[in-house]
């Protein structure tokens, strides 16, 4: 228990000594859950239970007895003021016990076990030196009487001050139906005795914080409802607790109270475009030169990007997107021809490792870079002129076979992206872009196929052969034949070193050899 001490005092009045609430281990007000005051009454009553009338009655322990008769002592020195009381009626029973905690005993026609377990009344106060009761009815036939002070409630609650402005006469009892929080009524009616709020909210979750605010909202109680916001600006915000807390203050925009603190966590006031910031983290993500760092905000970002895909999907800031990821695109390609363009010259082979290293290395990150901008654009749904840009890539397929397969591997990583992107129908370009496409670098890709499947561990030869025969297939079908007459070629050379399309040949078999045949039979 602990005591809130007020100094001023109304001429007549009794001088307030003390306003006991129930407190928390950590030090905070609570109205103690029913099923707490249930184990009390239940051990405070053990003879609840009906006896068949043949059987005499239990003899009692003396070790027992002695244990029943110090935890009633117990009782009476940790609750001082606070009442339990069996309520069958679903009214609170008048206190005739002084300051002293009190249990009513039971009347010789016992009540059934099941409603003294839910008939229950907790009493809260000083009612020697208060001049009010307030009940609050929670939960059925649960019920808190708080004896408490009338011009402390008037002074701090709106709600208070008007309910006691329509008595004329003077009002003992003030009733609230329906709480559906009665621990948070009394623990913001302990609050108005209480000069430092924001100390006692402390170590308090913000679950708790936000019950108070609801019900500080409800009776008025502005400087209580002030010093919760400061509390939740202050402290951080877990998992769900951050739409629990934004919903909750945006109910108060309308109050004279400033939420803006809290709301600036989640919004701001400068006018900078989002797009403008996401171009820059690309920009520092694709420039980065430490490894480590690039794949893991490579990762993060991608997975971001496709949380945000459905609002950032409509208007013209998707629009924006999009061409600030293909500006980053164009220059990383750019950026690579000019390194393949100098890998590929005379006697570049034969300088030293520490002149070939860091231009192999740069090729990589380029190289990495592109094939990070197209997955954004794929879940964007958006690489389709991504894929006429790198069928136009001619040059650099060029000097694709002119360099050593352990700097060019990843280039063919981004074709193999493509095809799986057309064979799932997540990328559709034109037709005339697909077969460019496959002429382009369907044999670069097949000439650093035996390097992929062995020295990549992201790379999945099923997926990739399933999206290059997919990709074949939606071709006219003279060029479904050319392609792969060209890919039997290379098929039948270095066998298990080559894309397996077994499967597209068959398809293109039947179209070819058989459906005709099926169709002038059913003619």
């Amino acid at each position: 228990m602990t005591d809130f001490r007020v100094t001023r005092v109304e001429q007549g009045q009794t001088k307030i000594r003390s306003v006991p609430i129930a407190v928390t281990p950590e030090g905070f007000w609570c109205c103690p859950s029913p099923v707490v005051f249930q184990k009390n009454l239940k051990a405070q009553n053990p003879r609840t239970k009906p006896k068949p009338k043949s059987t005499p009655p239990p003899r009692i322990d003396p070790v027992q007895k002695k244990q029943a008769s110090l935890t009633e002592r117990n009782l009476a020195s940790n609750s001082s003021r606070m009442k339990f009381v069996s309520d069958d009626l679903g009214s609170l029973v008048p206190d005739n016990s002084g300051l002293n905690p009190s249990v009513v005993t039971e009347k010789p026609s016992k009540p059934k076990v099941e409603n003294l377990q839910r008939k229950l009344a907790i009493e809260f106060g000083e009612p020697g030196t208060s001049d009010l009761k307030v009940v609050l009815f929670g939960k059925p036939a649960f019920s808190v009487k708080m004896s408490v002070h009338k011009y402390v409630l008037v002074e701090n609650s709106s709600f208070f001050a008007e309910k006691l402005s329509e008595k004329q006469s003077p009002l003992c009892r003030l009733e609230i139906d329906d709480c559906e929080d009665v621990e948070s009524y009394v623990e913001v009616v302990g609050l108005m005795y209480c000069k430092e709020m924001k100390e006692r909210l402390i170590k308090q979750s913000v679950s708790r914080v936000l019950r108070i605010l609801k019900v500080a909202e409800l009776l008025g109680f502005i400087s209580c409802m002030q010093s919760c916001l400061e509390h939740l600006e202050a402290v951080p915000w877990v998992g769900e607790e951050e739409e629990k807390v934004v919903s909750s203050v945006l109910r108060l925009q309308g109050e004279s109270i400033g939420v803006t603190p809290v709301l600036k966590r989640v919004t701001s006031d400068v006018s900078n475009s989002p797009t403008g910031t996401l171009l820059l983290i690309m920009e520092l993500v694709i420039k980065s030169n430490e490894e480590r760092g690039r794949r893991e905000m490579k990762s993060l970002v991608l997975g971001l990007l496709r949380e945000n895909n459905k609002l950032s999907a409509n208007g013209s800031s998707h629009d924006i997107c999009n061409e600030n990821a293909y500006n980053l695109c164009r220059s990383c390609l750019d950026a690579l021809l000019l390194l393949f363009r100098q890998a590929a010259e005379p006697g570049f082979s034969d300088k030293s490792m520490d002149s070939k290293g860091p231009v192999a290395k740069h090729i990589a990150l380029e190289a990495d870079n592109i094939l990070w901008l197209l997955e954004i654009l794929s879940e964007r749904r958006a690489a389709d002129e991504f894929v006429l840009m790198w069928a136009n890539q001619q040059e650099l397929a060029t000097l694709h076979s002119r360099l050593p397969t352990v700097s060019r591997h990843l280039v063919s990583c981004t074709t193999a992206r493509l095809f799986i992107g057309i064979g799932r129908g997540e990328i559709l370009p034109s037709k005339d872009t697909r077969l460019l496409l496959l002429q382009t670098w369907l044999q670069p890709l097949i000439d650093d196929y035996s390097w992929l499947q062995h020295g990549c561990r992201s790379f999945d030869r099923k997926v990739v052969e399933e999206g290059i025969g997919r990709t074949i297939l939606t071709l006219p079908l003279e060029d479904q034949q050319s392609i792969l007459l060209a890919w039997l070629g290379n098929f039948l050379k270095v066998g298990d070193n080559c894309p397996s399309l077994h499967r597209a040949f068959e398809i293109w078999w039947r179209r070819t050899f058989i459906r005709p045949y099926v169709e002038l039979q059913g003619n």
